[in-house]
């Protein structure tokens, strides 16, 4: 769906930073992606790679990325690049809360816990304008990720919980060294977004196939848009009006997703009202006369 999306989506877009848990056969995605802009794919590890194939590899070129294909590169451990004149920080790793139910070797990893050298390391590297992870870190400002992590829904034993925030501290400890004006991550399965009181964001993308999974991000000025299921949906079909389509799709996506990093989540009825938009049902002037009547009280009705 994302290699029929993007070429109208951000047709513009080079690279996709890639936050961790990759699984996808890199030549399947080269492929999916012939007809794109891509010239790309750097992937920031996670916990749910197969760590004890990539481990030996990134071992023989220590403190490289390594091309796994045309597209496709695996970063070390930590990691710096430059992306749009941008200092770029990439820290990979997180601790599986449900490592337990895992079998070593097979479907869990140590190599997935970040380190004390990585850490080290990435604080050494200095300053960077935009930090990614597939951890989150510890205090976060996203408050739905705080309230996962407060209320541990998925009831996950004690011992596993440590782990998990030992690994979010060492995120911490090199996000405030390095002090990007945002960080990006995955991991929690929650899209949404905060900002600290010193005014670094944090950006928290949701899990593949659920909202907010994606985000544009404007290296100039390091904003980023969210544009919904919906939106992604809607772009890879193919229908004869698409470039309609497409400029109201766009017009959607930086109007109504762009605040996610604000922690603003669109009502139900605001993503009928973008859907029946992007499909011609309804005018703009349509919907803002609905959400006026909506949103406004009379007066007789209140006597």
């Amino acid at each position: 769906m994302l290699a029929r999306a993007l070429p109208h989506l951000a047709p513009d877009v080079t690279t996709i930073l890639q936050l961790g848990d990759w699984w996808m056969p890199p030549e399947e995605v080269d492929e999916a992606l012939t007809e794109t802009g891509i010239t790309g794919i750097y992937v920031t590890g996670g916990n749910h790679e197969p760590w004890g194939e990539i481990t030996p590899l990134m071992n023989k070129y220590p403190g490289e990325a390594v091309r796994v294909s045309k597209l496709v590169w695996l970063l070390p451990r930590p990691a710096r690049l430059t992306i749009g004149g941008r200092s770029v920080l990439s820290l990979g790793g997180a601790a599986s809360v449900d490592h337990e139910s895992r079998i070593e070797g097979l479907t869990w990893w140590p190599q997935e816990a970040i380190s004390d050298q990585s850490v080290a390391e990435a604080i050494a590297g200095g300053p960077a304008d935009l930090m990614l992870t597939h951890e989150s870190p510890a205090n976060t400002p996203v408050r739905p990720v705080g309230e996962i992590l407060r209320t541990n829904p998925h009831r996950f034993p004690k011992a596993a919980l440590e782990a998990s925030a030992a690994s979010r501290a060492r995120v911490s400890e090199v996000w405030d060294a390095v002090h990007p004006e945002l960080l990006a991550h995955g991991h929690l399965h929650v899209g949404a977004g905060g900002q600290t009181s010193d005014g670094r964001r944090v950006a928290s993308l949701g899990r593949e196939g659920h909202e907010w999974n994606l985000g544009i991000l404007d290296m100039t000025n390091l904003r980023m848009a969210t544009p919904s299921l919906a939106i992604l949906r809607g772009l890879a079909d193919d229908d004869g009006s698409r470039k309609a389509r497409e400029q109201r799709m766009n017009s959607v996506a930086e109007s109504l997703h762009s605040g996610v990093l604000d922690g603003l989540r669109p009502s139900a009825q605001a993503l009928r009202d973008a859907q029946d938009y992007i499909d011609g049902l309804r005018s703009l002037e349509e919907i803002i006369k609905d959400v006026r009547q909506r949103h406004t009280r009379n007066p007789e009705d209140e006597q």
